[in-house]
């Protein structure tokens, strides 16, 4: 322990005493962390986003399964190229000397033909089974589509933490705004009685109309101090409940904080937690696979599909119409005016972006955290320092009410240690939650808020 700076053992020590009601003193705040994280309408849009990246990766993956398709055309033609028969060339010359054999007609002449090449009155109707055997662009889809619900993941996290951040600080700042109206309420009361005592002794000629005049002054300085803060206290709660989406003037309950902090990670160094950097990160093997699917053009697309129909003239069915055709497709781009070694190289140039974008952020992010552990140490400093003062004033005001009691101290004695035990103790609440808003920056800094 000798080892360790002297601030550090402050802080460990004041850690020690006030672990026990530090742990009590979060119950109602936890409760509506859970309240806001279940009903905040970013989380909910978030979640939509999720959602939808969900069912792309779905999709993906269903595009590797049989797809069945059904389709039919009808077709009535007239007109167009056709194909000259010769039927009646062919045959009459036969038929004839058939004829002349046989004594009868039986073998009537025949027209040459005109064939029609379109199909008039014809049908083709047929369901259609694809399915791919190898086809590498589906690989990195599918793959790209479950690092994309990954990354919304992250950015759904990233909103919870913010969130819960920001609705401890709103809670805070309430509760510092709720304790310095109470403050200023015992004040009031205090000026109050002063101007009261301070009439009775004017009226009976103990003291000159300043010292009234002076009491009426500071009885209607409080009560706009008073007044001050309880617009102060009421905005502050419109602001909490607008981040649970709750109707802006719900009454908020309090917890009775009366400690510091417990946070052992103000001495870490650690920002691995982070959701930026874990969205930096699977943007980086996102890269990757587009990297992939840029060079995915060097293998071939293999497909296997297969047709049951029927097809005929004047829509007839039967077992001549009905057919089935089964076929192998193969595609391989083997030419695109390099098309894809540009994308490949574009694909390379975004890695490279990243990388220097991780190392970025990163040190950004220590940053933070370091500036975070600086401003609650300094909290922590001024927070002794008003519950130093606070005791001295209070002692002060003490005194200096009995000597004037006694008339041994005029009333501007009184009123100046009265007005520095306000103070204190306006400045005592200010510190204790200051300490617990830059605990909250300290916990969205190192990512150490537990997100079920």
């Amino acid at each position: 322990m000798s080892k360790i700076p002297n601030m550090y053992r402050m802080i460990l020590a004041m850690v020690c005493i006030a672990q026990i009601h530090a742990a009590n003193a979060q119950g109602k705040l936890d409760e509506y962390i859970r309240e806001g994280l279940a009903s905040n309408e970013s989380i909910k849009q978030q979640n939509f986003v999720l959602e939808k990246n969900i069912y792309a990766l779905k999709e993906a993956k269903s595009m590797f399964l049989p797809e069945v398709t059904f389709s039919t055309t009808y077709t009535k033609a007239d007109g167009g190229r056709t194909i000259d028969f010769p039927t009646g060339d062919l045959f009459n010359g036969v038929y004839a000397t058939l004829n002349r054999l046989t004594g009868s007609n039986a073998f009537p002449q025949l027209q040459n033909q005109k064939i029609l090449l379109n199909p008039d009155n014809f049908y083709d109707a047929k369901f259609r089974t694809t399915l791919p055997i190898l086809n590498a662009e589906l690989i990195y889809n599918k793959r790209i589509k479950k690092q994309q619900v990954d990354l919304q993941k992250a950015e759904v996290l990233l909103y919870k933490r913010e969130l819960v951040k920001e609705i401890k600080t709103a809670y805070y700042n309430y509760q510092k705004a709720v304790y310095a109206t109470g403050i200023y309420e015992s004040s009031l009361r205090l000026v109050d009685e002063g101007q009261r005592i301070n009439t009775k002794l004017y009226e009976n000629s103990k003291v000159n109309r300043t010292v009234v005049l002076r009491s009426q002054n500071e009885v209607s300085r409080i009560n706009a101090s008073l007044i001050s803060a309880k617009k102060t206290a009421e905005s502050a709660r419109y602001y909490f409940n607008f981040l649970l989406n709750r109707p802006l003037t719900d009454s908020i309950g309090s917890d009775n904080i009366t400690a510091l902090p417990v946070r052992e990670q103000l001495l870490g160094n650690s920002v691995s937690g982070r959701e930026e950097l874990s969205k930096l990160r699977i943007a980086k093997d996102i890269n990757g696979n587009l990297t992939g699917l840029a060079k995915s053009y060097i293998v071939p697309k293999l497909g296997t599909f297969i047709d049951l129909g029927s097809q005929a003239f004047d829509w007839k069915f039967n077992s001549n119409s009905r057919y089935y055709l089964f076929g192998v497709s193969l595609e391989w781009n083997l030419f695109s005016s390099g098309k894809n070694n540009y994308r490949v190289k574009q694909a390379i140039a975004d890695r490279e972006a990243l990388a220097s974008q991780t190392d970025y952020v990163q040190q950004q992010l220590l940053t933070e955290l370091k500036v975070r552990q600086a401003d609650m140490q300094s909290a922590i400093a001024q927070y002794e320092a008003a519950q130093s003062q606070l005791k001295t004033s209070q002692t002060y005001y003490g005194d200096m009410l009995k000597l004037y009691k006694q008339g041994m101290a005029i009333y501007i004695e009184l009123l100046d240690a009265q007005n520095q035990w306000i103070d204190a103790q306006l400045h005592a609440n200010i510190a204790l939650y200051d300490t617990w808003i830059a605990d909250a920056a300290i916990e969205r800094a190192n990512a150490s808020f537990t997100i079920q």
